[in-house]
């Protein structure tokens, strides 16, 4: 728990890098998330690090706020956004992610936790915080012409990539294909990660930065430099979805 969150506090510093220096025009620039901005888009990964806290040291507390928000269809995280500047929100978020890692250190990786689906291991819970911060790293970075530099820490996002295979397909209601994908990925560093039987026919080789951009539907699948082999490879990474919520195709998601 003390590797995930010390990677997950490196992101969040990476973006917090990117944000900073903005003026409240910069807190307003458009991303490709339909009618989110800059601001909007911190605000929800804000949100759901407060959110992450609670569950963790509050599991009723948590069930409630769960119910408050279903019962009034979502969050219009825009119109809450929308109540801070940019330079309060940048403050709200320091203290809660800061919260949120205090809270999640001395957990054990396998202890369960409440979320908005199922019960998650604390290391996958955290791990998905990682993911979404990274993910929407890049929103942010396309919107003020930022660079995201590429570290290993993509090894907990491609990981999560792969074991949701299954779930990108339960997800639109079908079945995992019987064949077997082998995953070979090239890290930052230059290390290889593998996964997968080495045998199997169909395989998806590249970087990991490519790979991890495809499942977390930041660039469509077919338009970074993947090697995608077979067919059931192919059909995978059309469908791959890392993140929870409602199944949407490589090209649409930019707000999960």
């Amino acid at each position: 728990m003390r590797q995930i969150c010390a990677d997950l506090a490196a992101e969040h510093a990476a973006l917090d890098a990117m944000v900073a220096p903005l003026d409240q025009a910069g807190w307003e620039l458009p991303t490709r998330a339909e009618g989110w901005d800059v601001r909007d888009t911190v605000f929800h990964i804000a949100y759901f690090d407060d959110t992450a806290r609670l569950a963790i040291v509050d599991p009723p507390a948590f069930a409630e706020s769960t119910t408050r928000l279903l019962t009034a269809g979502g969050v219009d995280f825009a119109a809450m956004a929308r109540e801070r500047s940019g330079a309060e929100l940048l403050a709200w978020w320091r203290t809660t992610r800061a919260e949120l890692l205090a809270a999640a250190v001395e957990l054990d990786p396998k202890a369960r936790l409440p979320w908005y689906g199922p019960p998650m291991s604390a290391r996958s819970f955290l791990t998905a915080r990682l993911m979404e911060t990274w993910s929407h790293a890049y929103d942010v970075a396309d919107a003020v012409g930022a660079t995201v530099v590429p570290t290993d820490r993509l090894k907990h996002i491609a990981h999560l990539g792969w074991v949701t295979r299954g779930w990108s397909y339960a997800n639109r209601g079908l079945a995992v294909p019987d064949a077997p994908v082998h995953l070979a990925l090239t890290a930052p560093s230059g290390e290889v990660w593998t996964w997968g039987p080495d045998d199997a026919a169909d395989r998806v080789t590249g970087a990991a930065v490519d790979f991890c951009l495809a499942v977390t539907q930041r660039r469509r699948f077919d338009a970074v430099p993947l090697t995608i082999v077979g067919d059931a490879a192919r059909d995978w990474m059309s469908k791959a979805q890392a993140f929870a919520g409602p199944a949407t195709d490589t090209d649409a998601s930019r707000t999960a």
